[in-house]
């Protein structure tokens, strides 16, 4: 898809033109930046992580100040110093027990948002999606905490299931990036690609100095189909092919840091701002070759993901009735 730009003017854009080219004629107005390229989704990205690791750190710490308990046997737990603490209906077992169960609970408010319409006063579906993969994923630890360490019976279905769900929601989160999407979370229009790829395309050859068809060749990725892969297959070629775009782009890096003939050399603020738009133009052709095909991996997962959420949410609701009846304090806690 080979570009060309017009000399008589410093700042393109191009618009389809019949046959293979693409064809860069006067603007009469700067293409609408890359929504996903902004450096927004980098520092979102980010904030994710610490929201996981600090969800993480108190039930982890937990575990590390109380290990000599959560590590004796039942018997001897109930003689131990920290078992009116540490126990389930104890103050730190309870106060994780309320926590996980919230979360749990603020967790299937997100199918309702992504439902229901009138809804969206509540913030953009990808922050819903930012906040239930950090639910999530922080659930498994802070409701093993509230267990002691020990799942037996009801409570240990519950948290297998829990844990698969915790599990397939990583790969959702993987597969849920890998189809185009706009800011606001909402799966972009092939136009709508287009669109935004041509802008990069010009954007990278400014920032850069290479003129677009360069541009082109240097970020092409693997043209091999995904049709009739099977999911396991699908899965193991969209990551060997992730791996392969990042060596790419650390090989397009160096390059471009190096000085060329002809060429004066990019400064550091210049050449991330080319890397972050080229690591955007390679992500989205990559997202429109397998798109078919992550899309049929993403409908059997859904189907793999929701029996197993469905019967973590039965078990959940099951531990917590038993809880507050032969428990009779009034709070879903279990002993």
């Amino acid at each position: 898809m080979p570009v060309s730009i017009s000399p008589m003017h410093a700042t393109p854009h191009v618009e389809r033109t019949p046959g293979p080219r693409l064809v860069a004629v006067p603007p009469t107005a700067k293409p609408a930046a890359a929504g996903a390229a902004s450096p927004r989704a980098a520092r979102r990205s980010y904030g994710d992580a610490i929201a996981i690791a600090a969800s993480c750190l108190l039930p982890l710490a937990v575990t590390a100040w109380g290990w000599s308990y959560y590590a004796a046997p039942l018997a001897g737990r109930l003689r131990h110093p920290l078992h009116s603490l540490l126990r389930p209906s104890g103050p730190v077992g309870l106060g994780l027990g309320v926590l996980g169960l919230a979360l749990f609970l603020f967790m299937w408010l997100y199918p309702f948002r992504k439902t229901v319409k009138w809804l969206a006063w509540t913030g953009p579906l990808g922050a819903w999606m930012r906040v239930h993969v950090v639910a999530g994923l922080a659930i498994p630890v802070i409701v093993a905490v509230h267990a002691g360490w020990r799942f037996e019976g009801l409570i240990g279905m519950g948290y297998l299931s829990m844990f698969v769900v915790s599990l397939s929601g990583i790969v959702g989160r993987y597969l849920y990036v890998h189809i185009p999407r706009s800011r606001n979370g909402l799966e972009m229009s092939m136009e709508e690609v287009g669109g935004e790829r041509r802008a990069l395309i010009t954007d990278i050859a400014a920032a850069s100095g290479l003129v677009p068809a360069e541009v082109e060749r240097r970020l092409a990725v693997d043209p091999r189909p995904y049709a009739g892969l099977d999911p396991a297959r699908t899965l193991w070629r969209m990551l060997r092919d992730d791996l392969s775009r990042g060596r790419m782009l650390s090989e397009l890096q160096r390059e471009l840091a190096k000085p060329q003939p002809g060429r004066s050399p990019i400064g550091r603020p210049q050449l991330r701002e080319t890397m972050r738009l080229a690591r955007r133009e390679m992500a989205l052709s990559q997202q429109v070759r397998m798109l078919e095909a992550t899309r049929r991996v993403f409908g059997f997962w859904h189907v793999a993901h929701r029996p197993f959420a469905i019967t973590a949410l039965i078990a959940v609701l099951i531990h917590v009735a038993v809880a507050v009846v032969v428990g009779g304090i009034g709070l879903p806690i279990g002993r």
